[in-house]
C-alpha cells in the first residue's frame, strides 16, 4: 500500500493554518478534483483531499494527528510497533474512538432524520458573445430526484415503515472498545437500518426502495449579460440527493467562455487588433471598428504611429452588478504593401525626395 501523504501537504497549507484557511484550501481542491469535473476530476485525489479536511478541520482529530501522525487513526493490525498504542490485549483500535468515548460519542451523529444532500459543481462552455449579451441555454444533466410515489421513504405504503428493532429508532447503537484509558463506550451507526432508525418491510414499486429516481433532463439556465469566465450560476435543488427524505443539495454551474476570433476580454474591457494602411496612418482617416455591440466609427489622426492604442469609451462589457460598461481598446497594426505598381513607386519616391525641414520624413 502506498504511504499516505501528509495531510497539510495534501491541502497545501502550513501547520499553523487557521480553520478558515483549511476550509478555503479544501473548497478549491474539492472543486478541482471532484469526479463530476470532466477536465481535472480525479476521484482518488478527491478522496485524499476529503480525508485530509475531515481530520484537520476537526480540532480534536487535528490535535491527535499533530501528535501521532497517521498512526493516530490507523489500527496496528499485523504491524507491531507501527501504532504507539499497540499491545493492549493484542488488538488495534481507532484512536479517534478515544475522543468519541471521552466526549460523549462526538463522532456519531443522528442519521435518523432527513439531511440535505451535498452541493454539486458542473461546467458548461458558452460562446463569447453570449456572455456579453446574455442568453438562455440548455444542457443535458443527470441527477437523483426524490421519488414522488414514496416521497423518499422507500416504502410502498406508510404502514410499511417500521421502527428499527436494533437501535429502537435512534439510528445508532452503543459499542465498547478497549483503549489506553480502559474500556470506552461510544456510538456507531446501526448496521441494520443504516442509521435511518427505520426499516422498510415492503419496498416502493417505483424506486425499488431507494427513495429516489434517476432523471436525465435538459437543464435550462440563464447566462446573464456580463458574466465572465469562471463565475458560477446558482441552481437550487439540483445537487446530490438528500438522505432519509431530505431535500437535494444545490448546483453551481461554472461558466467556461470559448475564445473569440477577434475580441479578448480583460475585466470589463475589450481589446481588439485592427489593421491600418500606412497611408491612412500618415494622412488620417475614419475607419469602421467592430465592437461587441456592432460597428462603430473611429477617427485616426494624421501621423498615427505604429502600435498606437486608441480607447473607445463605453464600448466594453456591461458590469454584471452595476451595468456600467467598460471600454474597448483598439490596437492599431500598421500594414505596408508587399507589392507596388510602378505608379505607386514613383509617388513614394517623389515623397521621399521632397525637401523637408528634417532629414527623413519619418524621423522625429
Amino acid at each position: 500500500m502506498a504511504e499516505k501523504r501528509d495531510y497539510y501537504e495534501v491541502l497545501g497549507v502550513k501547520k499553523s493554518a487557521s480553520k478558515d484557511e483549511i476550509k478555503s484550501a479544501y473548497r478549491k481542491l474539492a472543486k478541482e478534483y471532484h469526479p463530476d469535473n470532466k477536465e481535472t476530476g480525479d476521484e482518488a485525489k478527491f478522496k485524499e483531499v476529503q480525508e485530509a479536511y475531515d481530520v484537520l478541520y476537526d480540532d480534536q482529530k487535528r490535535q491527535a494527528y499533530d501528535q501521532f501522525g497517521h498512526s493516530a487513526f490507523e489500527q496496528a493490525g499485523g504491524n507491531p510497533g507501527a501504532n504507539p498504542f499497540d499491545g493492549f490485549g493484542g488488538q488495534g483500535f481507532d484512536f479517534s474512538d478515544i475522543f468519541s468515548g471521552i466526549f460523549g460519542g462526538g463522532r456519531a451523529r443522528n442519521n435518523a432524520g432527513p439531511h440535505k444532500g451535498n452541493d454539486r459543481i458542473t461546467r458548461i462552455k458558452v460562446n463569447f458573445m453570449d456572455t456579453i449579451n446574455g442568453k438562455d441555454v440548455t444542457f443535458p444533466y443527470t441527477y437523483d430526484e426524490v421519488c414522488d410515489h414514496c416521497h423518499g421513504s422507500g416504502a410502498e405504503n406508510q404502514s410499511d415503515v417500521k421502527t428499527c428493532p436494533t437501535c429502537h429508532g435512534t439510528g445508532f447503537v452503543k459499542v465498547q472498545r478497549r483503549s489506553i484509558f480502559g474500556v470506552m463506550e461510544s456510538q456507531e451507526t446501526c448496521s441494520q437500518c443504516g442509521g435511518k432508525g427505520k426499516i422498510v418491510t415492503n419496498k416502493c414499486s417505483k424506486c425499488r426502495g431507494e427513495g429516489y429516481v434517476r432523471k436525465k433532463i435538459d437543464l435550462a439556465v440563464h447566462i446573464p449579460a456580463g458574466i465572465s469566465d469562471g463565475q458560477q450560476i446558482f441552481v437550487s435543488g439540483k445537487g446530490d440527493r438528500g438522505y432519509n427524505g431530505g431535500q437535494n443539495g444545490d448546483l453551481y454551474v461554472e461558466i467556461v467562455v470559448k475564445p473569440h476570433e477577434f475580441f479578448t476580454r480583460q475585466g470589463n474591457d475589450i481589446h481588439i487588433n485592427v489593421p491600418l494602411d500606412f497611408v491612412d496612418a500618415c494622412l488620417g482617416t475614419i475607419i469602421d471598428v467592430p465592437t461587441v455591440y456592432g460597428q462603430e466609427k473611429l477617427k485616426i489622426n494624421e501621423g498615427t504611429q505604429p502600435n498606437t492604442i486608441l480607447k473607445m469609451s463605453g464600448k466594453g462589457v456591461k458590469d454584471l452588478r452595476t451595468s456600467r460598461p467598460g471600454d474597448e481598446y483598439v490596437h492599431l497594426q500598421l500594414k505596408t504593401p508587399t507589392s507596388l505598381t510602378r505608379e505607386q513607386k514613383e509617388i513614394l519616391e517623389k515623397l521621399r525626395d521632397t525637401p523637408t525641414k528634417k532629414k527623413g520624413i519619418f524621423r522625429k
